[in-house]
Order: structure tokens, then C-alpha cells, then sequence
């Protein structure tokens, strides 16, 4: 018997990617996720100091196993539909300690990023606002499978680019922050609830012949 119960609003995952106490990331991620909630969709506000781990090192995995904050973010990436990554540019990159998460639960099966949904904002006080950040951040997610949005938003000056209620100084920013994430819950909520299309996909060349079949809207 088919199950007609409607589904519940969309699940995103909102990480603050900074370790720093006054963060503009964890300020820009409160701010998206007030955004979300105000779509109608559930957001799930978290930031890295949440989930401790060590360095990555093979050996130690080998002999204690994944460590428990990466177990924890690993079970919060998979209860979500999606997830907005907020996160600094270290050196026109993204900063250490989230190259590791992702490589700490990368290693856990299965591993939670493949075919999640995923958009990129950034704040920093430089004048490209941390884009080169986002750009490297894509490398390690998408060769993970995961659906990185093509908008990414970056604020430049963020020192300087909030209100004391949370908001974007600028009116501009903030319309174009609010409409960049309206639009990807669109999709989010196409591709995990409507879907209209089957399609066989394959991430490696190797997995042709045992891929399963999954559903992307955007085929």
C-alpha cells in the first residue's frame, strides 16, 4: 500500500566552518539559516568546534577507529536533505581543520556526501570576501559526489557587513543572499521530493557496472 503521508520540510544541515569564537562565518551561517527557516524549510544550525578530531592519520583510524565527532557530524550530513557550508579562506583556501572533517568522514560507509545537496557562502573581511575559499572547498565535495550548488555567495568587508540584528548591512546583499537561497531549496526540494526523471548515474568509470540507479531532477 502506497504511503500518502506528505513529506516534512526540508532537512539542511547549516555548518559554520570556523573554530574562532566571534566568527563572521558562524554570524553569516545564523543568518542563512534564519533564511531557511523562513523559506518553510528545517535548519540545523552547527558549528565545527561541535565535532573534535584529531589530524587525520591512517594509523591511528587502523588502530581507534573514526573518532566520535566525526561519527556525530557524519550522522548530522546524513539526517539532512542538504547542507549549507559557511567557511573562511585561510592562505586562498579553505582552512585545515574542514579539509580534515571532510576527510575524517569521507572515511566512514557509507560515506554521507555523495548526492547531498550542498551551497557555499563565505564572509571575510578581504575584498573577494573568501571566494578563492569556496572554490578549493568544491574540489574535495564534488569529487565526493556531492551536488555543489553553482551559485556560491561570498561576502567581501563582513568585518564591517552586518547589522546588530544579524542581517546584511547592504539591503543589495541581503536580497541576493535570501533569493541564492530560496532557489537552492527549490532544487533541494525538485530533487528529493518531485522527482520527474531516472537516470543511471556514475561518479567513477569503475562503478559502471553495479551503479545504482538514482534520481536526479536537473538531468
Amino acid at each position: 500500500m502506497a504511503d500518502d503521508t506528505p513529506p516534512g520540510p526540508t532537512r539542511v544541515l547549516v555548518f559554520g566552518a570556523s573554530l574562532r569564537g566571534d566568527s563572521l562565518n558562524a554570524r553569516l551561517a545564523a543568518l542563512v539559516a534564519r533564511l531557511v527557516r523562513d523559506a518553510g524549510a528545517e535548519a540545523d544550525l552547527a558549528r565545527m568546534g561541535e565535532f573534535a578530531m584529531p589530524v587525520y592519520d591512517g594509523d591511528a583510524e587502523t588502530a581507534e577507529g573514526i573518532p566520535a565527532g566525526a561519527l556525530a557530524l557524519r550522522d548530522r550530513i546524513a539526517r539532512a536533505d542538504a547542507m549549507v557550508i559557511a567557511s573562511p579562506e585561510y592562505n586562498a583556501s579553505l582552512p585545515g581543520g574542514l579539509k580534515n572533517a571532510v576527510d575524517w568522514v569521507s572515511r566512514v560507509r557509507p560515506q554521507p556526501f555523495k548526492d547531498k545537496h550542498a551551497l557555499l557562502v563565505s564572509a571575510s573581511p578581504s575584498m573577494v570576501g573568501g571566494n578563492r575559499g569556496l572554490w578549493s572547498l568544491r574540489i574535495p565535495l564534488e569529487h565526493l559526489g556531492t551536488r555543489v550548488y553553482p551559485d556560491m555567495f561570498s561576502l567581501a568587508k563582513a568585518h564591517e557587513g552586518f547589522t546588530e540584528e544579524g542581517d546584511l548591512a547592504d539591503p543589495a546583499l541581503q536580497r541576493r543572499l535570501a533569493e541564492s537561497v530560496a532557489a537552492f531549496l527549490q532544487l533541494v526540494e525538485a530533487d528529493t521530493r518531485y522527482v520527474c526523471l531516472q537516470r543511471r548515474w556514475y561518479e567513477f568509470l569503475g562503478d559502471c557496472t553495479d551503479a545504482p540507479v538514482t534520481q536526479r531532477a536537473q538531468d
